[in-house]
């Protein structure tokens, strides 16, 4: 029996998809060649928002904009390509066990993403560099999306 694989996106993989990007197409075409749902977490969730409402105050985006990609993603949840993890204590007392080892240049919100995909035993894509090397270091399945050279 050919059992489908699993995958969780990072805020890093999961933005191009809604703004044009260097990794947009790469993305897309991702998205678009595995079955859904894409696993999210409740992290992906706020860091998502915070970074639109970013782009707002810098001035990249408008408000008009803003909610569009807003309403865009609630949609893709509700559709069913995104499926949202809630982050658990286990989640919290991984990522503190991979940052005890002081062994990668892994961060406490990228820890969170990286046990988020571990414990739900799905491959981790990102467009994150540091995360992806610090995913294979510690033995957890990642891709690293790269954006297109121009």
């Amino acid at each position: 029996m050919n059992v489908a694989k699993k995958y969780y996106l990072d805020t890093s993989a999961l933005l191009p998809y809604y703004r044009n990007e260097s990794a947009s197409l790469q993305i897309q075409k991702f998205l678009l060649n595995i079955n859904p749902p894409v696993l999210i977490s409740s992290l992906t969730r706020v860091e998502f928002v915070s970074v639109i409402a970013r782009w707002v105050r810098m001035s990249e985006l408008s408000e008009a904009e803003a909610g569009l990609i807003e309403n865009m993603f609630i949609s893709d949840i509700k559709s069913g390509l995104f499926l949202n993890q809630l982050i658990s204590q286990k989640h919290y007392n991984q990522a503190e066990r991979w940052i005890s080892l002081r062994k990668t240049g892994l961060r406490t919100l990228d820890a969170l993403h990286l046990a988020s995909s571990w414990l739900s035993d799905t491959e981790m894509i990102t467009c994150d560099k540091i995360l992806h090397q610090s995913a294979c270091s510690l033995g957890v399945c990642s891709s690293l999306i790269e954006p297109d050279e121009a």
